[in-house]
């Protein structure tokens, strides 16, 4: 979040990262990787960036300063990091901080709205070959990062997913019915959403494949759009993509059912496993 925010005051300012990193004693290079989160961040360099950047007022200041420092500290997950490709640790911590997190999928149920059995299935499957220890830490992971959503300051989550997601046999037919119970209940906390895209509506806004928003609770940081492949992750700010992204989202959750119907077909699925 805050070497997005670095990029855009110094693109508002319209210096080239050049300049940005003789102030900083540091190559463009350097300028180009803490932009997008890939080193550390020194308080003191950023404060002399936000100089740099005109930034005067000392709330936002302190603000800038106090990411910086949370950047730093090391967040429940960086003991998972043997296991926790770098591009998805950027990720958990934005899912950390975020206030609202909405998803789309295609293929999966979300890691979010993962059961127990049904995410040690899909690591089991995505990790073929890796030993009992790694696949039971990795769930592990899964599953604590799930308790965020009950937790007192949980962010709101609004998933969409496409009926194929649900029908995709993942474990057998005792683990989707366990998946499929497992949502059903989870749809019950009061900062759940879920919706279902039916196979019968046809085609929809959403066709390139699965994608998350982030929404921050600070008002000054942009939304984050996450689009994962299989060897890396894309982390879309610029405010034209997010845009699409989010006008996409908004046209699943109109053509989707509505999370009382969503219910009554996690009833019908679950009936036909």
């Amino acid at each position: 979040m805050l070497g997005s925010q670095l990029r855009r005051l110094r693109e508002a300012k319209g210096v080239s990262r050049q300049d940005a990193g003789y102030v900083i004693r540091a190559s463009e290079s350097k300028i180009s990787r803490l932009e997008l989160g890939r080193v550390s961040f020194k308080e003191r360099d950023v404060e002399d960036l936000l100089t740099l950047y005109g930034v005067t007022d000392p709330r936002e200041r302190e603000a800038l300063l106090q990411l910086a420092r949370d950047a730093n500290t090391p967040g429940w997950w960086h003991r998972y990091t043997d296991v926790l490709p770098s591009w998805f640790q950027t990720y958990v911590g934005l899912e950390e901080s975020a206030a609202l997190i909405r998803t789309y999928e295609l293929q999966f149920v979300p890691g979010l709205l993962q059961s127990e059995g049904y995410a040690r299935a899909i690591i089991q499957q995505g990790n073929a070959g890796a030993p009992e220890s790694e696949i039971e830490q990795r769930v592990s992971l899964r599953l604590q990062r799930q308790e965020r959503l009950t937790a007192p300051d949980a962010p709101r989550l609004w998933a969409v997913l496409d009926e194929s997601a649900l029908k995709r046999p993942i474990g057998g037919p005792e683990v989707m019915r366990g998946q499929l119970e497992h949502l059903i209940e989870v749809s019950k906390l009061p900062n759940v959403t879920i919706q279902v895209m039916p196979f019968k509506f046809g085609a929809h806004a959403a066709e390139g494949g699965a994608f998350t928003i982030l929404r921050f609770p600070e008002q000054d940081l942009p939304d984050v759009v996450y689009v994962e492949s299989l060897t890396g992750a894309m982390y879309l700010d610029k405010r034209d993509d997010v845009d699409t992204y989010l006008q996409a989202m908004e046209r699943l959750s109109v053509d989707s059912a509505t999370p009382e119907h969503t219910v009554e077909l996690l009833g019908d699925f679950l009936r036909e496993t």
